[in-house]
C-alpha cells in the first residue's frame, strides 16, 4: 500500500502520512482500543476531571492484546518510522491508547515525551493513529523544531506539579498558547486511516474533544538504531518496574519487552 508523507520529519520533528492504513487495519486498531477499554489495566489513568467528560489513558497492553501487536509487526507503521528515523531496524518501545469521550473539556497540556520515558537517542518517534475523524481543531497540535531541544520541565498534567525534576532545574515551558504568533504550529485533520509521526522530544498538546463523536487514538512509541536504556530515578510513564536490573544505563534496548517490529530488507 502507498501512503504520503506531509512534512519535513528532520527539520520541524513531525508530519502527517496520509493513507498510511487500508480500512481492515483501522478495524483492528478500533478492537484493539475497545478490548482496551473493555479491561483497563493497573495503570489506566483518568486525565480529566470529574465533571469533564473523560479522557482516559492506558499503556504496554501488547501483550494481552494480539491486535496491537499485529499492528506493530504487520502494518507499515514501524516501516514508516524506520524510514523517518533512517534506521536499520525499529524497535516497538510500548503501546499508548488514548481516548476522549464527547464532551472533554480538558486539554492535554503542552510537553514532551521523552522526559517521562526511560530511554535516550535521536532515533525515537511515535505514532498518533487515530481510528475516528478529527478535525483540525481537535487534533494533535505540535510545535515545529522543537525537537532539536532544549528539554523543558515535565510536570503533571493536571495539577501542573514537577514531580521528576527539582523546580528551577529545567526551563518552564514557553507560554505557546499566548504567543502562537513566537512558534510555528503543525495539525493537521485526519481521516481514519492518516497518521501523525513525530519525534518523542516534540512539543505537543490536544484540545478538549467537543463531539459528536468520540476520539479514539492508538500511539505505538517506536525506537531506532540509536535507542538506548536510561533507568530515570523518578517513575517514568509507563513503568517498566525491574528493567534496570536487567539492562544496564547505556544499553540497546535488547529485550524481550521491545520487540524487533521492522528490518530494513
Amino acid at each position: 500500500m502507498s501512503w504520503t508523507i506531509e512534512g519535513d520529519f528532520a527539520a520541524d520533528g513531525a508530519v502527517c502520512v496520509r493513507g498510511a492504513f487500508p480500512p481492515d487495519e483501522v478495524a483492528l486498531a478500533a478492537s484493539a482500543i475497545d478490548a482496551v477499554l473493555a479491561d483497563l489495566s493497573p495503570t489506566a489513568k483518568r486525565a480529566s476531571a470529574d465533571d469533564d467528560g473523560a479522557f482516559v489513558e492506558d499503556f504496554r497492553r501488547w501483550t494481552e492484546i494480539p491486535a496491537i501487536e499485529e499492528l506493530a509487526r504487520t502494518s507499515a507503521a514501524a516501516a514508516i518510522a524506520g524510514e523517518l528515523t533512517g534506521s536499520t531496524q525499529v524497535r516497538l518501545h510500548h503501546d499508548h491508547v488514548l481516548v476522549k469521550e464527547p464532551g472533554t473539556r480538558q486539554p492535554t497540556p503542552w510537553h514532551q515525551d521523552l522526559p517521562y520515558y526511560d530511554i535516550d537517542g535521536r532515533q525515537l518517534v511515535s505514532m498518533w493513529m487515530p481510528v475516528d475523524p478529527v478535525p483540525r481543531s481537535s487534533s494533535l497540535a505540535l510545535v515545529a523544531g522543537s525537537h532539536l531541544g532544549p528539554w523543558y520541565m515535565p510536570r503533571t498534567f493536571l495539577d501542573g506539579e514537577a514531580r521528576w525534576f527539582p523546580e528551577g532545574t529545567l526551563a518552564d515551558l514557553p507560554d505557546i498558547d499566548g504567543d502562537p504568533a513566537a512558534h510555528r504550529i503543525l495539525a493537521w485533520a485526519l481521516e481514519p486511516g492518516d497518521a501523525v509521526f513525530f519525534h518523542m522530544l516534540a512539543l505537543h498538546s490536544a484540545p478538549g474533544f467537543p463531539g459528536p463523536g468520540r476520539r479514539r487514538v492508538l500511539s505505538l512509541r517506536f525506537l531506532g538504531d540509536d535507542a538506548v536504556h536510561a533507568p530515570r530515578p523518578w517513575a517514568t510513564s509507563p513503568p517498566f518496574p525491574g528493567l534496570a536490573d536487567e539492562l544496564a544505563a547505556g544499553a540497546p534496548m535488547d529485550h524481550p519487552l521491545f520487540p524487533v517490529v521492522w528490518t530494513r530488507g
